[in-house]
């Protein structure tokens, strides 16, 4: 790399990190809870979410798709913008601050776009573990991959050579969340149980006996409990602290009891035959035999339906708030926030919603989820920002239930008011 590919990628290195500096940091660093921030955005500045955990089966028959819509999202490990294009909306832009979900989503778009078929596209995300994933990069992805993606993924970090040689060791297994969960697999084997089991299961009486068995009684080992408790313990799962006082809350200050709901929900609630979340928690990859347990935009159906609307798809290195406030008027019908609003502050919602009012087209809706069962805007916004939506709270617990991921504790949407 030359000196000057490396001064400005050390460059775009530290513009990534003041950005989540911002997003964060809100308390002095000689602070206990400052201290916690700066420890959080030290580890999520990196590549984090190999997979969205969102379930796109709440989101889409809650935004109302059609072949007019145009929409935002954040990208995170890019399966939300795959997967909303099997609707042939207008467009999907994703939006992240973070380079590595920028770079991964736009591997996304350009493998869609050059691979030679679908078996070589689900060979490179659905399976994501053989080497002649690295060989189709080479030869069909890299030529036609942006500089910023191809020199974020041609980068040599240990233990890998390059980053894309992820590609032939599962990267399911990889970013600050594969690693959680494999630490979260070998915590089990500690004490004789394997999450794996329960893949075993036939139907869902089975998921019970074996979740029973296996899964629930380690939320009362003193050691797991213990870690439950601890802040740090889940910046795996891409919770800052802020959120974490919304889990804790939530929990009444039994983080274990609450973690073990939402696990035992995305364990038992749900057909584990297609419930691709709990493959990836339990497996930590999807079901590649079967080809069930996948997202839909792996799904062999869908391939000629995103190859017809992959060029609707962009993806945009920025925060939420600054791409929005460089859309015009009457932009975007629909936007996808994720739980990113649980990181923000009063003034940083104001800012976002701000941003939203000037860009929203008639009848816009938001979705977005929360740790906590209590949306946000109730207390953060002001009159002026909160007014013009239309909000049922009577439909949080009932779309929330049907998440599959099962780890967020509200699903929430507000539409634009008529005029």
């Amino acid at each position: 790399m030359s000196a000057q590919m490396k001064l400005k990628d050390n460059q775009e290195t530290i513009a990534n990190k003041n950005l989540l500096k911002k997003a964060v940091h809100e308390n002095k660093a000689i602070t206990k809870r400052g201290f916690q921030e700066r420890m959080f955005t030290a580890v999520f500045s990196g590549f984090v979410y190999p997979q969205i955990w969102e379930d796109p089966e709440v989101d889409i028959p809650a935004m109302e798709i059609d072949n007019t819509t145009h929409i935002m999202t954040i990208c995170s490990g890019g399966c939300n913008m795959m997967n909303y294009l099997t609707e042939s909306p207008a467009s999907v832009t994703a939006v992240d601050l973070n380079p590595a979900h920028v770079a991964l989503g736009r591997l996304k778009i350009a493998a869609l776009k050059h691979l030679p078929d679908y078996e070589s596209f689900f060979l490179f995300f659905g399976c994501a573990d053989d080497p002649r994933n690295i060989e189709n990069y080479d030869k069909y992805i890299a030529p036609n991959l942006d500089k910023f993606s191809r020199n974020y993924w041609e980068k040599k970090v240990v233990p890998h050579g390059r980053r894309i040689n992820m590609f032939k060791k599962n990267i399911y297994k990889f970013g600050l969340l594969g690693k959680f969960i494999g630490t979260v697999h070998r915590i089990a084997k500690l004490y004789g149980k394997d999450p794996r089991d329960i893949l075993k299961a036939q139907n869902m009486d089975e998921q019970r006996v074996i979740f029973d068995k296996t899964l629930a009684p380690l939320f009362d080992k003193k050691f797991v409990k213990m870690l439950c408790n601890k802040p740090e313990s889940l910046y795996g799962l891409g919770i800052p602290p802020a959120q974490f006082d919304d889990l804790s809350e939530s929990a009444k200050g039994d983080m274990a009891k609450l973690l073990k709901s939402r696990l035992e929900r995305m364990a038992c609630q749900f057909p584990i035959r297609d419930n691709y979340f709990a493959w990836q928690a339990f497996n930590r990859g999807y079901d590649c035999k079967h080809r069930i347990a996948v997202p839909r935009y792996l799904r062999e159906e869908n391939y000629e339906i995103l190859r017809a609307n992959i060029e609707r798809a962009k993806v945009v290195h920025s925060t939420i708030t600054e791409y929005l406030d460089g859309q015009g008027p009457n932009s975007v019908d629909c936007y996808v926030f994720l739980d990113a609003q649980d990181w923000m502050n009063d003034n940083q919602l104001n800012e976002l919603w701000s941003a939203v009012l000037r860009s929203a087209n008639d009848r816009a809706r938001v979705i977005f989820r929360t740790a906590g069962e209590e949306s946000p805007l109730t207390k953060g916004l002001t009159e002026e920002n909160l007014s013009p939506w239309e909000y049922d709270p009577s439909l949080v617990a009932p779309r929330n239930e049907q998440d599959r991921s099962s780890i967020y504790g509200g699903f929430h949407t507000y539409i634009l008011k008529a005029l």
